[in-house]
């Protein structure tokens, strides 16, 4: 062959490699992102849409980014009717993560007997709360070692079906326990707490409760201070979002509505909320009435990331600018100018 030519050739092949290596996937998109207060353009770009990554899920929830991993990061997140977590990274799509994630018993359990919410702690294990197994257990995700079992229990009586969780610097984590993963839900015979609670393990293990004030206790966050822990109630005839002062203790002080049914009222909004996060400039992502209402620190309603469907939880990743949010069979994303802290 013609040296120029072969040149030539190699020219065109390092071109088309560079190419296919810097191409980008093209998701389809579902929804629309509702503005209703300006602040909402500092936070979500006009141009940001609502990407589905995959689908086919009986209910996703729970999602976690994990910075560090053997091949890169990755975001996890559960199936809770498949008893599944499943890993997703841009490169290698959707795999299966861990099965079972949430019930380990031999008889079949209810229709969600897997785990729900997922958090990493500051040691860099997955706390996950597990429906079947009615716990909140940390697995290491590098090294060796299986599941701990930090807490099953309060005062003796078995948890309902830990839902989602948050992790403190102080090394503690607040829970919410609400009856969705019991296979009779709030009529199960198995049932032993006397309500539906949010719950604190202390470093050393040791249970106390935050309230049993709530009739569906779900999605949990702290402020960026850490001083303030929110709770989402799924209740649709009372969607409160709450928040708590911490106290030296831990311990919760005397609590506040920071978004109620007055205000899902005035946005023409029904339903319960679900699973919830914070930016670092405290603003909420809380999901609720079919895609995730993004409110300022002090409860004013910004927008709506309206995915048209129910939508259970959301989580930052990436370089914490990306909100990747469960919604249903989805699995889906949208690029902020926001970060998560």
């Amino acid at each position: 062959m013609n040296p120029k030519l072969s040149f030539l050739s190699g020219l065109a092949l390092l071109a088309l490699t560079l190419n296919l290596a810097t191409a980008q996937t093209t998701y389809p998109t579902i929804g629309q992102i509702m503005r209703s207060d300006p602040r909402l353009d500092k936070l979500i770009p006009k141009d940001a849409r609502i990407e589905v990554l995959a689908s086919g899920f009986t209910w996703s929830e729970g999602p976690v980014w994990v910075k560090q991993g053997s091949t890169g990061p990755y975001l996890l997140f559960s199936d809770v009717p498949q008893n599944t977590i499943f890993k997703w990274t841009e490169k290698d799509g959707l795999t299966t993560f861990m099965k079972p994630s949430g019930y380990t018993g031999v008889e079949p359990y209810g229709d969600e007997p897997g785990s729900n919410g997922l958090t990493i702690d500051a040691q860099g294990r997955l706390i996950a709360c597990e429906h079947g197994d009615r716990r909140v257990s940390a697995m290491p995700l590098t090294g060796t070692g299986g599941k701990k079992t930090l807490a099953d229990n309060y005062n003796g009586k078995r948890f309902n079906s830990p839902n989602d969780v948050v992790a403190h610097t102080d090394g503690s984590y607040y829970f919410t326990d609400p009856p969705y993963g019991m296979p009779k839900k709030e009529k199960d015979p198995s049932r032993e707490t006397d309500g539906f609670g949010v719950y604190r393990i202390a470093p050393n293990g040791k249970v106390t409760l935050i309230t049993y004030d709530l009739t569906r206790p779900n999605g949990i966050a702290l402020s960026p201070d850490q001083k303030n822990l929110y709770v989402a109630q799924s209740d649709p005839d009372r969607p409160v979002i709450m928040a708590y002062p911490l106290l030296a203790d831990g311990s919760a002080g005397k609590e506040r509505i920071v978004f109620g049914p007055e205000g899902m009222k005035k946005q023409g909004l029904a339903g319960g909320f679900d699973g919830m996060k914070v930016d670092r400039d405290g603003n909420l992502w809380a999901t609720g009435a079919g895609g995730v209402l993004v409110l300022s620190p002090t409860g004013d309603f910004l927008g709506h990331i309206n995915i048209g469907g129910a939508t259970a939880n959301c989580a930052w990743g990436d370089d914490g600018s990306t909100l990747y949010i469960t919604a249903d069979m989805y699995l889906c994303r949208v690029k902020t100018t926001a970060r998560g802290w």
